[in-house]
């Protein structure tokens, strides 16, 4: 389901949905360059990219523009390259990693793992990957090449572990003691097998999920089933890891989402926004703020940010080329921009075809769905009507009859000829249905 932010409250049963895959999505991702496009993965194995046109859906949609099947298991994991322009990592339960050229749904390059992935992240040039796995180690591997330059045991906990770059190079983990604790640790790429930090939170069952702002570096951790969400500040001097403070609700959360920071709102001091999905199957918006008197722009809190705009094409990358992610101002506010893909390959990009906008065909005026729908309440009532009517001749039917007295030969034979001389219309009457 696709909604307008403007949109809130109950959604109609029949609002239109985005239901192409075959079995339950596990997996979804904005394209950080094309805010109309998103990739999804799921159960059936097959890797799904839409176009959403602006303004929301005005009918179900279930073509894709690009299907990428190269999986043989369940797609859990999906991940844009932050810096190159239509390159997708999709993560599967047969224990392989594919990089897509969505442009032309090809395969660049494949990573085997020795067990289930459990978690993936880009590093901030988008040259480097971090893994966790079922069998407990975190890896570092060259995408391009599919080699793995480092590998050391995580947590050493058996639930599932999860690990992400940071801005400065630094990986931050999160995981399990092996007396189910849950931990947090900061590591070095040169020393993986031996954290900088390591801490414990509590013993919740809960899976931490690391959010990361690389602008302020702020590090947000939440999990599924708490009602909380903790933050962090990383810096460069001990303990490296400052806590914060922690946000406290009383609903547990079932997923949780967080806006771009070119989403925010600047004019309020909006520094994080995140859509808490709940168990009750509503989303709630959830805004932190630092409160300031000065209504001037916060350069402190808003220093320059990712922009919406690739620094290179998916070929460049793949011919090794390094850049880091463009970076664009808030302080004169956020101005979308057309998307436009200039690409030289031997196949047309898909996405460049795609409209940025409902074609007016495909527009249907307010006036006409609301006069379809009073037409479908009538019908919707009348059918009920009938419904009652069949169950009420249903059950006359189904009453016993009454039994007619026996008539002997004689009375037989004298009621014979009372009827022979007494022809009147017989009239039958037929309940409608």
């Amino acid at each position: 389901m696709v909604l307008p932010l403007s949109k809130c409250g109950r959604i109609e049963p029949n609002y239109p949905l985005v239901t192409g895959h075959r079995g339950p999505v596990l997996d979804i991702a904005w394209c950080p360059f094309n805010d109309n496009v998103i990739a999804s993965g799921s159960e059936d194995g097959i890797v799904r990219v839409w176009h959403i046109p602006d303004g929301g859906l005005v009918r179900p949609l279930t073509d894709p523009i690009v299907e990428l099947i190269g999986h043989q298991r369940r797609v859990g994991l999906i991940l844009w390259n932050p810096v190159a322009n239509n390159v997708l990592l999709s993560a599967s339960a047969d224990l392989k990693i594919l990089i897509w050229n969505v442009g032309t749904a090809e395969v660049l390059y494949s990573i085997n793992h020795p067990d289930l992935i459990w978690s993936v992240c880009w590093n901030w040039e988008g040259n480097r990957l971090v893994t966790t796995c079922k069998d407990k180690k975190i890896r570092i591997y060259n995408p391009r090449s599919g080699e793995m330059e480092q590998e050391a045991l995580g947590h050493e906990g058996a639930k599932p572990q999860k690990a992400i770059f940071l801005r400065n190079g630094l990986l931050f983990t999160t995981g399990f003691s092996r007396m189910s604790e849950r931990q947090y640790a900061l590591r070095s790429e040169v020393a993986l097998s031996e954290p900088i930090i390591l801490e414990e939170l509590d013993t919740s069952n809960g899976i931490l999920s690391p959010i990361y702002d690389p602008d302020v570096n702020l590090l947000y951790l939440c999990a599924k089933g708490d009602s909380n969400i903790r933050y962090f500040e990383i810096t460069d001097e001990p303990p490296f890891v400052h806590y914060i403070n922690t946000y406290q609700s009383t609903e547990p959360q079932r997923g949780l989402g967080s806006m771009p920071k070119r989403g925010c709102d600047i004019h309020q001091c909006e520094i994080a926004r995140f859509y808490k999905l709940h168990s009750r199957g509503f989303c709630e918006v959830i805004t932190f703020t630092v409160p300031r008197k000065s209504e001037l722009f916060q350069d402190d809190l808003y220093p320059d940010t990712l922009a919406d705009t690739p620094a290179m094409s998916a070929e460049e990358w793949a011919n090794g080329k390094d850049a880091e992610p463009v970076l664009m101002s808030l302080k004169d506010g956020y101005k979308p921009k057309a998307q436009e893909f200039k690409l030289t390959k031997s196949r047309s990009n898909i996405l460049d075809r795609m409209p940025t906008k409902t074609r007016e065909k495909e527009t249907v005026p307010k006036e006409k769905l609301d006069e379809v729908m009073e037409e479908i309440r009538k019908l919707k009532s009348i059918v009920l009507k009938q419904e009652v009517r069949i169950r009420d001749l249903e059950k006359k039917m189904e009453e016993p009859k009454i039994p007619q007295p026996e008539i002997l030969p004689e009375e037989n034979s004298k009621q014979n000829q009372v009827n022979n001389n007494h022809h009147e219309p017989v009239s039958i009457l037929v309940d409608e249905v």
